[in-house]
């Protein structure tokens, strides 16, 4: 017994009408009675048979498996109902929806085959593909597709792990987790406006605090709203300042779209770390760069280096060019400092501040002051002075200055308004091997208040320090 669909039958079971002038309408009616009972409410006894079995009851109904033999060759696919002792066969039609006893589990007839519509334990169905949205003991709308209100949801394992994602299209939207009060946010974290890892919570849904970033990167850890850590440094680093750089840059590579454009950028680059074991290089190219000055500790040593060859080539210029105002290790080298209030200047307890070689005071600022238990020291460096200034080397309030195998030139013979070295209040300049060559003209030094300035014995005070008139002590300082 088959199902198949002729002019006189119904367009959808395929049943047969009752022709008008039919003799035995009572065989027509029962087939379609026949029909309709192996159809209506559709229930199979398993869809995995490829073969009849031996003694079915009147009425079965089986999904036949791919390749099936024997009485039901011919009929993959299809619905065999075991009815008045034949199989009777239905082609099944797309949409068609029959349960099935052995896998406990609603299927639905779609593009040729059978597949789970729901089950306790199916896969989510084909069926349930591109719907608009859904909503379970609530209503979706169209910005929230997919809405759920119960006390609770599980998204569970089938055996092993378990992931949930949220994508974004772009770096630049947002994938997050969001948590509200009374639909109003407090609480949301994920990749919000970019690909780092965020942190953030509010009072109000409107203004809101970043508490923590994870760095998409490094992986590093900071805290926006209080501040740190510092990121710890696993070797010497390298800061790149150009005249053609740009601030926006991260300072790690010697081009115009990787370097600095100021020195101050990149002292407060090298301020923001922690250097442990480590030092960081500030490299200044060829140019002319307005004044650095160092606000914060540090816990490293900082060398900022300009042009071995040509220094001069290197300009930093400005009030002071160079001024350390914490407790900082600094080292400069290879530029010119070009000042009209101070070249150098240290002026915090704990700052430090080493002249290497190839360094160059220029304009007319005082070239060096050194202040506050602060620290100028030398060792093997050189240092080229010009210009007319007030001194050339101011030292106060309990500071210390060491220069040690150090050449110091006086350039066109500059003249001191003031007084050539300054010293004062507890100050100690000790100076042992340094070669000075020049001239310049004005008082050589004065010293005050328990300062000490010490030569070593490099030759007579008169002619020892540049100027052309003698210097003098008082107040219990002394030349040395």
């Amino acid at each position: 017994m088959g199902f198949v669909l002729h002019m006189n039958d119904t367009p959808n079971l395929a049943l047969p009408y009752i022709l008008p002038a039919q003799a035995q309408k009572h065989v027509t009616h029962n087939e379609a009675i026949r029909a309709i009972d192996g159809l209506m409410q559709l229930s199979v006894a398993s869809r995995t048979l490829t073969a009849p079995p031996e003694s079915p009851a009147n009425g079965d109904r089986y999904i036949l498996a791919a390749a099936a033999t024997g009485g039901w060759t011919g009929h993959d696919g299809e619905v065999a109902a075991y009815q008045d002792g034949a199989w009777a066969f239905y082609v099944p039609k797309e949409g068609w929806r029959a349960w099935c006893a052995a896998e406990g589990a609603l299927l639905v007839y779609r593009a040729g085959a059978w597949s789970p519509l729901s089950s306790g334990d199916g896969d989510l169905p084909d069926a349930f593909d591109n719907l608009t949205h859904a909503g379970i003991n609530t209503t979706a709308d169209a910005t929230n597709r997919l809405s759920l209100k119960s006390p609770a949801s599980l998204f569970d394992n089938e055996g092993a792990g378990h992931q949930q994602k949220i994508n974004k299209h772009a770096s630049g939207d947002t994938a997050s987790v969001l948590y509200q009060t009374n639909y109003s946010g407090r609480a949301e974290m994920g990749l919000t406006g970019d690909d780092d890892f965020h942190f953030k919570v509010s009072p109000n849904g409107s203004t809101w605090f970043e508490a923590m970033k994870i760095d998409r990167n490094t992986g590093r850890v900071s805290f926006p709203t209080l501040g740190g850590p510092r990121e710890v440094l696993a070797a010497n680093r390298t800061y790149y300042v150009r005249s053609d750089g740009a601030d926006t840059n991260t300072g790690l590579a010697n081009t115009s779209g990787g370097a600095f454009k100021t020195l101050q950028k990149a002292i407060n680059a090298a301020c923001a770390l922690d250097f442990s074991l480590y030092s960081v290089t500030i490299r200044l190219a060829d140019g002319t760069y307005t004044p650095g000055k160092f606000s914060v500790p540090t816990n490293g040593k900082i060398i900022i280096d300009g042009n071995a060859t040509t220094p001069a080539n290197v300009v930093v210029s400005g009030s002071t060019p160079i001024e350390v105002a914490a407790a900082c290790d600094v080292t400069i080298q290879n530029f010119e400092a070009q000042g009209s209030s101070y070249a150098l200047r240290t002026a915090a307890p704990g700052a430090a501040l080493t002249i290497g070689v190839g360094m160059r005071c220029t304009g007319s600022g005082t070239a060096i002051s050194v202040n506050k238990l602060s620290s100028v020291s030398s060792n093997g460096g050189s240092l080229l002075i010009s210009g007319n200034k007030p001194s050339w080397l101011i030292a106060v309030e309990n500071c210390s200055v060491q220069l040690f195998s150090m050449t110091i030139t006086f350039s066109g013979t500059p003249a001191w308004s003031n007084v050539g070295i300054s010293f004062a209040i507890g100050a100690a300049i000790y100076m042992w091997n340094v070669t000075m060559s020049g001239a310049a003209t004005g008082s050589r030094y004065y010293g005050t208040t328990n300062a000490v300035l010490h030569s070593s014995g490099a030759g007579s005070a008169s002619t020892y320090f540049p100027g052309d008139v003698n210097g003098i002590t008082d107040k219990g300082a002394q030349q040395l």
